[in-house]
């Protein structure tokens, strides 16, 4: 497991958005590394979401390589004058058969014919968020499976149902030695 210390963004107060709702996200079906768009509503609840991020003193947003989070990030970036950077290492797990499939397919413990392994995963994922910048306030915008490896890693639970779709959480970092992580939805 990587330290903490060893990723700057995990010192420090941030915040993360998963992407507006998709086609797949309403069908229930597996984008994983698909680049698939945001639907009608995600385009809404991205536009929305420019209203709940413009208080927080956003100072850089950070979104995963993929067209949903892209499309996201956008509108919040233009309403605080703010260019998005791109991280393909924070993009989606790639579930390989699955992709396009039920998310019911999905069994703890299975990893699918040309899928990464959760492993595999979680590394790319950390050595995404260690790329970001170790000043200011970021927005991060990716996906349910970055939300999952990031609460693993900071020792906080996910929850079983994926983070809401375009739901700022703000994630604050221990006090002190004596307390842990906090994790607030918005």
């Amino acid at each position: 497991m990587t330290d903490l210390r060893d990723i700057p963004l995990l010192t420090r107060r941030f915040y993360f958005l998963r992407h507006g709702e998709t086609e797949n996200n309403r069908r229930q079906l597996i984008a994983g590394s698909l680049d698939v768009e945001l639907n009608d509503c995600g385009r809404a609840q991205a536009r929305a979401a420019v209203a709940l991020i413009a208080p927080l003193a956003i100072t850089a947003i950070y979104s995963s390589s993929l067209k949903r989070t892209r499309d996201t990030a956008q509108p919040i970036a233009a309403a605080l004058s703010l260019t998005v950077i791109p991280v393909a290492a924070l993009n989606e797990r790639n579930w390989g058969e699955f992709e396009s499939q039920p998310r019911a397919m999905r069994a703890r413990g299975v990893t699918p014919p040309g899928a990464e392994t959760p492993q595999q995963f979680a590394a790319r994922t950390l050595a995404g968020l260690a790329s970001i910048a170790p000043d200011g306030v970021p927005l991060v915008v990716a996906h349910s499976g970055t939300y999952r490896v990031l609460c693993q890693h900071i020792g906080q639970d996910a929850g079983t149902e994926p983070v809401k779709n375009c739901r700022p959480v703000r994630f604050m970092p221990p006090l002190d030695d004596a307390s842990a992580w906090r994790v607030e939805m918005l």
